[in-house]
């Protein structure tokens, strides 16, 4: 089969994410960044956040979104480098462009559907933005939408103040919706022949998360089935962190089933009551029944706790720190990784799925516009064409990258 091509006008985390994707399944990805403006940094400004592990322009923040990857820098302001983006798609044959820009510099940028499916019949094209293209002018970042579309309202204990989670969930929603939207575009296009324009909101992306309480509201519900409940399940009681004689420990129960395994137990008999049998019951009890869990929790160990609980098959779950994520025997050999041009290996993320053949170690993150000479030449650009862009700051170069990367683009073959 052949293999898929993406250029990618992208920074920061969602559409990055979301290409890493497509890098997993094995296809090309190039990302195209800005040449530089004389104001801030070059390129992606996630190049430039976290330590200064490897060098100035792949810092700890970058490299995880971006590993197996090409760059390339395009003046997109300039009518030349829109020519030589319309260019590349064609000669590259690229079989989908994605962005995250506001909406707004979409004609500007000469990025638009229209524009670059007039240069490639079939395109598929998405762009992920705050709201939209109806709100063209919205920026947004994952924070600033976990606040607008409740989830901080969600997030926390209820005697405290709203909060972000730990993840950036709206960023890695927004760019899961176009990994899907892409793969469903390229399914119907087999049939077609047709590209496809894909709009991500991630607003929109994030509310259709909240499956469990907006329409919660339309029912009358309690203002307390809407808000922060802490580490307690809002339906599902007992489900919570518990303290322990030596630590914590999260316990699940999902059905009254699971409540009669557990209260059967010699450890947890005694929070056995029969106004309790029922899921509604405990929901009416959760106050005392909470404090009698605890009491019975607190004197055992974590340990103690475990056997009693998986002897049951109850869920339960120890509060891991992510160094213990790392060691957790059900994800050993599932750990993507990559090598710094020093030679250290980095252990990644898994991927969220593991497909047969997929592979599990990827080429270190490019430098800024490490790739630009290469992919040009690749689309027929002459040395000198390529030279005569870069004097005029049409596009930005380098002249050679690290041997290392040289190493891992003859084993790769990108």
């Amino acid at each position: 089969m052949r293999r898929r091509t993406v250029l990618s006008l992208e920074q920061a985390l969602s559409l990055p994410y979301a290409t890493l994707r497509f890098v997993q399944l094995g296809w090309r990805v190039i990302r195209i960044e800005s040449t530089p403006s004389g104001e801030g940094l070059p390129g992606d400004p996630n190049r430039y956040i976290g330590r200064n592990a490897v060098d100035d322009d792949r810092r700890t923040y970058f490299v995880a979104p971006n590993v197996g990857k090409e760059a390339i820098a395009l003046n997109l302001k300039d009518a030349r480098g829109r020519v030589t983006l319309r260019r590349l798609i064609a000669a590259l044959d690229v079989d989908v462009f994605c962005c995250n820009v506001l909406p707004g510099r979409y004609q500007k940028l000469g990025i638009d559907y229209d524009t670059l499916s007039a240069a490639k019949p079939g395109l598929i094209w998405a762009g992920i933005s705050a709201l939209g293209p109806e709100h063209p002018d919205v920026p947004g970042y994952d924070p600033v939408l976990q606040a607008m579309a409740g989830f901080m309202e969600l997030t926390g204990d209820p005697k405290g103040p709203p909060m972000v989670t730990g993840v950036p969930i709206v960023d890695l929603k927004a760019g899961d919706e176009v990994y899907a939207n892409v793969l469903l575009a390229l399914a119907e296009r087999a049939e077609t022949g047709c590209g496809r324009r894909i709009d991500v909101s991630m607003l929109q992306a994030a509310a259709s998360w909240l499956i469990t309480t907006l329409p919660l509201v339309d029912f009358d519900c309690d203002p307390t089935e809407i808000t922060r409940a802490g580490n307690e399940h809002r339906k599902f009681i007992p489900t919570n962190v518990y303290p322990t004689r030596d630590g914590f420990i999260y316990v699940a129960i999902g059905s009254d089933v699971q409540w009669k395994r557990l209260t059967e137990t010699a450890m947890f008999a005694p929070v056995a009551h029969p106004t309790r049998v029922t899921n509604a019951g405990r929901q009416q009890d959760r106050v005392d029944l909470r404090r009698d869990l605890t009491d019975i929790t607190q004197a055992c160990l974590t340990a103690e706790i475990a056997a009693t609980l998986s002897a049951a098959t109850i869920p339960w779950a120890a509060i891991n720190d992510i160094r213990q994520v790392r060691e957790l025997p059900t994800l050993a050999g599932r750990f993507t990784t990559t090598r710094t041009p020093q030679g250290r290996t980095i252990r990644m993320q898994p991927a969220g799925v593991s497909l047969p053949g997929m592979r599990s170690e990827y080429p270190f993150p490019p430098k800024y516009a490490e790739h630009t000479r290469k992919v040009l030449v690749e689309a027929g650009f002459t040395d000198d064409e390529i030279s005569s862009l870069a004097r005029q700051g049409v596009v930005g170069t380098i002249e050679r990258p690290p041997e290392a990367s040289v190493a891992n683009y003859k084993e790769t073959g990108t």
